[in-house]
């Protein structure tokens, strides 16, 4: 194979969990052509990444499917060998049908995944049967390569490293999520940051849309040393500060994935949803804290809800204490 394309143009923890098909790859095909489409604003997570030729961008929200129809054009002119779509809608089955691609794979829930030269079972299950999402993924090119595990990663630079200069001791604390039901209340990381030593110093992470709220948790807090840099960093950015942490506190959201690709010191903290939907930390030290009470409602959903279904919200009934002994 000359040209391989992969395809995810979901958000940013989806792309950092198909790092694990571009390293498989290149391990097995080191002479060949590697792109990656994705949706525009995810584009930095893959900077310095050695193993890609380029990287296409699929703009969501300006002119979407005028934009997808141009990107078909594009890719079709590639004639790639193999085009693997990591997905499961109807417009990146589009573009995998279209490709003019001599190979296509893709998992069977996406709608047209008949038209698939290869189709692979997708599953997820809430019970005790374990797969990881990117073992999942990785089953996509497995008949082309082997069956080892490889990790997500991601590849900050030298100036990325020189931007933070953080402290000898810190903790970095990633507090939001995009869904409510999946973020470990605010009120809670205020006590769990009362209770943390004085002389650790605590970096707030997160985007823009962050901001406020991290904010707003660290003035509630007596811990006298926190920084908020919600907004201010890139991508890579925060992957190289969270990397050197001493510790993580992440929701089950985009940054846990970041630390899995910097193998970085995690907790994990899993509210609506739970680890058997296979999206838990795969750094050497990490671990995953959830409610011990036993709920009829959890999960009620994969990827959570703007509010509690039931109003009571009792999956965040995690002990603060559980967390700093953790630390």
């Amino acid at each position: 194979m000359k040209k391989i394309l992969i395809i995810q143009t979901a958000f940013i923890g989806d792309v950092i969990l198909a790092t694990p098909v571009i390293e498989k790859l290149k391990q097995h095909y080191p002479s060949t052509q590697i792109d990656f489409l994705l949706r525009k604003g995810n584009e930095s997570l893959l900077h310095n990444n050695p193993h890609l030729n380029k990287v296409l961008i699929w703009d969501k929200k300006k002119s979407k499917y005028q934009h997808l129809l141009q990107l078909v054009s594009t890719i079709r002119k590639e004639r790639y060998d193999l085009v693997v779509n990591l997905q499961r809608f109807f417009s990146t089955g589009f573009i995998t049908t279209f490709s003019k691609a001599t190979q296509t794979i893709g998992f069977d829930k996406n709608p047209l995944s008949f038209l698939f030269t290869k189709k692979i079972v997708h599953q997820i299950d809430k019970n005790d049967h374990f797969v990881h999402e990117v073992s999942r993924n990785l089953s996509l090119v497995q008949h082309l390569t082997d069956d080892e595990f490889v990790r997500p990663h991601l590849y900050p630079s030298d100036e990325d490293y020189k931007k933070i200069m953080p402290p000898q001791k810190y903790i970095c604390i990633a507090p939001t999520s995009v869904w409510f039901t999946k973020q470990f209340p605010a009120n809670k990381w205020v006590s769990l940051m009362n209770k943390m030593k004085t002389d650790v110093k605590i970096y707030l992470l997160g985007g823009p849309p962050d901001k406020a709220a991290c904010e707003a948790i660290k003035k509630a807090s007596k811990h006298t040393d926190i920084e908020n840099l919600a907004g201010q960093l890139s991508f890579l950015q925060s992957a190289a500060l969270m990397q050197g942490a001493m510790m993580n506190y992440v929701n089950d959201s985009a940054p846990l994935h970041i630390a899995s690709a910097m193998n970085a010191t995690v907790t994990a903290i899993f509210c609506s949803t739970v680890p058997s939907f296979g999206f838990t930390p795969l750094s050497d030290q990490s671990v995953v804290i959830e409610t011990t009470e036993q709920l009829d409602c959890r999960p009620c959903n994969l990827h959570g809800f703007k509010a509690c279904p039931k109003g009571h919200f009792k999956c965040a009934d995690i002990n603060i204490d559980r967390l700093l002994s953790k630390t």
